[in-house]
């Protein structure tokens, strides 16, 4: 039963654990609150020892990324600022590690557009199903934000030093299609066909012995290559905290608030 108030749902069905986003009515944008649930929601499902994790969102979006109107409400002190910004990425950093090492496969069902820092949930999946009206774009040279979410510690590794550091350079949207041809997703489909491709691969995935897929997981996500890339988190961490509190971010931010209002 997820709590009332919570800002994430679960559910437990035929030995797959889910986990939904669930603030519809901002785009399931990142604020401490939700990563505080979502990360609770990931120690429930290890100890439910699914078959595989599944994780989407509520609504019309994946997530669009830390929310602009709570670093707007700490802009009064740069200090309070700063904390909030490091709770915010520090929080969301724990949880794709979180991600990382669960002893089950993770699959991301992307229901809509995935921006900025909740790309790196995206990243965190071994297998990504898209709709065909998902998109993932950076936005953070709009802003002012250094990258957050794994921009910078994760996708390099996935499509390629050159091609991650277009993408955010030009501040490319990516398509679906074009996600799944570059490695981003394994999988595009209609949004009314998006569950039914997540049941397949779970079904399947459930037709294997459990303990090969959690020894294989364990394998590829062993203590140094987690070491490595919560180095290179805490590094993305670290230049966001330099940014954020800067005039020209703060003026970003506005800037960015007034376009989506």
């Amino acid at each position: 039963m997820t709590p009332s108030g919570a800002k994430v749902e679960t559910a437990l069905r035929d030995g797959v654990f889910r986990i939904w986003l669930s603030r519809p009515e901002r785009h399931n944008a990142l604020v401490p609150e939700l990563i505080a649930d979502l990360r609770a929601a990931i120690v429930k499902a290890g100890e439910a020892e699914p078959v595989a994790l599944v994780l989407s969102g509520r609504g019309h979006s994946f997530s669009t990324g830390g929310d602009i109107s709570g670093f707007l409400a700490h802009a009064g002190s740069l200090k309070e600022l700063r904390t909030y910004a490091e709770e915010l990425v520090g929080g969301l950093h724990d949880a794709i590690l979180d991600l990382l090492a669960f002893p089950a496969p993770v699959l991301a069902a992307v229901n809509g557009p995935v921006t900025g820092g909740s790309t790196g949930l995206m990243l965190a999946a071994d297998m990504v199903a898209m709709s065909e009206r998902a998109f993932v774009q950076p936005y953070y040279c709009e802003v002012g934000f250094a990258p957050d979410g794994g921009w910078t510690a994760l996708l390099p590794d996935r499509i390629g030093t050159a091609a991650a550091l277009r993408i955010q350079y030009l501040n490319e949207r990516i398509g679906a299609e074009k996600a799944r041809a570059l490695g981003i997703a394994d999988s595009v489909r209609p949004l009314s066909q998006l569950e039914a491709e997540i049941d397949a691969w779970t079904s399947a995935i459930g037709q294997g012995f459990g303990q090969t897929h959690k020894a294989t997981r364990a394998n590829v996500w062993d203590a140094e290559r987690l070491g490595a890339v919560r180095h290179r988190l805490d590094r993305e961490k670290d230049r966001f905290l330099d940014l954020v509190a800067r005039p020209e971010t703060l003026s970003g931010m506005k800037d960015f608030g007034k376009k989506r209002a």
